[in-house]
């Protein structure tokens, strides 16, 4: 079953207003959710996606089996192979229980993989590092060379995108195909969940390596060397010709991720690092700082909305825990501007600077369009992701409203701290050259 992005049928849909109280009934979505719609009993659309996605991806008994049915095509896959699946690993919560997952409960060998953009925190690199060790997991890692990131970086905030981390989200995938294709491996695991997490409503963020190279171009000096990038024809070449896929396990499981997180400590003395992407200080930055004052982007929205839908948490409780204000700590913004090059008055104009919109730069995305019934090919048979199908393929470029696509929600503002920015050293919390089983990239 597929949701349609665009879906309008006038008996079921309220369309979408430009007033701020219209909330869905259900969960915390409101008007101000891009491509957001509301049916008869005030539930969004959104809310509706999950009903769908639900029942293409069940837990429980059945979730199990198909997740087991994955787990033996997999063995089968690597045989006279040294490994059965690659996992990406960022010291983060989801990617760590993964890697329990596969090696404990399901008997697969694991290649862990991981891409250091240079930024990882302490307990990232700590977490990391006790549970590959614990395991006795391979590593294989690609470090990206600090000053080439850093232009790159810079780019992005002088293209006044919200996207900031699209480089690294991208390096990661294309890492994760690198270490696949290497050892010839026909399985990437993924640790995402619709149901802890949600999926972002579609026209916040885009990411493709054409996107990186255009910002980078017109931005920076357009160099790219070290930074992995998924380029339409490698990507390609990795699905079509070296049969790679990608699969996200807890989408068959009930996942809860509090309870995770107390058992992986328990189990291998892993650390809590204090929000959703917290483990890397560029995230920590770019989601508790940078998207809500610069482009009234509140990413709880997606990931509290995630909860309630899955019983997890009660609508009260999550409407209470958006009022809450964001923790950050000033001296990553010190870091950040100083890492990236920024004074404090250019820094001023950064986050003054009229906001941009990926469909304001050359990407993909028309060719992804085009592409569409190849693609749904792709998703039908495992390659890419439905999120990505729906996104990327289904969704155009000439149906996005960037007029008032950044406009603040709850618990966002635009209010511009002055903070002086010492030195700083740029080599705080790099991943030591020290991680068990380290397979460094070719």
């Amino acid at each position: 079953m597929r949701f349609e992005m665009n879906a309008n049928t006038e008996s079921r849909e309220v369309q979408k207003q430009n007033v701020s109280g219209v909330e869905c009934t259900r969960c915390i979505y409101d008007a101000r959710i891009p491509r957001i719609s509301f049916d008869e009993d005030g539930v969004c659309n959104y809310c509706r996606q999950y009903e769908e996605m639900n029942q293409e991806y069940p837990t429980g008994d059945e979730g199990r089996k198909m997740l087991e049915a994955n787990v033996d095509e997999m063995k089968r896959a690597g045989r006279g192979k040294p490994y059965d699946v690659v996992i990406g690993v960022s010291g983060g919560c989801d990617s760590s229980y993964m890697l329990h997952l596969a090696k404990k409960e399901f008997g697969l060998r694991v290649l862990a993989a991981h891409f250091d953009n240079t930024f990882n925190s302490r307990i990232a690199v700590e977490n990391i590092q006790c549970v590959l060790g614990e395991l006795d997991i391979d590593l294989y890692t690609h470090v990206v060379d600090n000053a080439e990131y850093q232009r790159i970086y810079r780019s992005f905030f002088e293209a006044s995108v919200p996207e900031i981390d699209t480089p690294v989200d991208l390096a990661l995938a294309a890492v994760h195909y690198m270490a696949a294709s290497k050892y010839g491996v026909k399985y990437i695991w993924e640790g995402h969940s619709f149901r802890t997490e949600g999926i972002s409503p579609p026209g916040w963020f885009y990411m493709d390596a054409k996107y990186v190279q255009s910002i980078h171009s017109r931005f920076g000096d357009g160099k790219i060397k070290t930074l992995p990038m998924l380029w339409m024809h490698r990507w390609l070449k990795w699905m079509v010709v070296d049969r790679i896929r990608k699969f996200r396990p807890l989408y068959y499981l009930d996942y809860d991720k509090e309870a995770t997180k107390t058992f992986l400590a328990d189990a291998y003395g892993w650390q809590w690092y204090g929000g959703h992407h917290m483990e890397n200080r560029t995230s920590y930055f770019v989601n508790n700082y940078y998207l809500p004052k610069k482009f009234g982007i509140d990413l709880r929205f997606s990931e509290l909305s995630a909860l309630i839908r899955a019983g997890q948490i009660s609508r009260d409780e999550a409407m209470m825990r958006i009022a809450e204000e964001k923790p950050f700590d000033e001296e990553i913004l010190i870091e950040i501007k100083h890492r990236a090059g920024f004074s404090d008055v250019e820094w001023e104009s950064i986050m003054e600077a009229p906001l941009s919109h990926y469909t304001h730069h050359p990407t993909y995305k028309r060719r992804f369009e085009q592409m569409r019934p190849f693609f749904y090919l792709l998703y039908q048979a495992g390659f890419v992701t439905k999120s990505f199908y729906e996104k990327f393929c289904v969704l155009k470029d000439d149906e996005v409203d960037t007029k008032n696509l950044f406009e603040p929600v709850r618990g966002a503002d635009r209010e511009r701290p002055a903070i002086q920015a010492p030195e700083r050293s740029p080599s705080d919390g790099k991943l030591s050259r020290q991680a068990p089983h380290r397979e460094s990239a070719a």
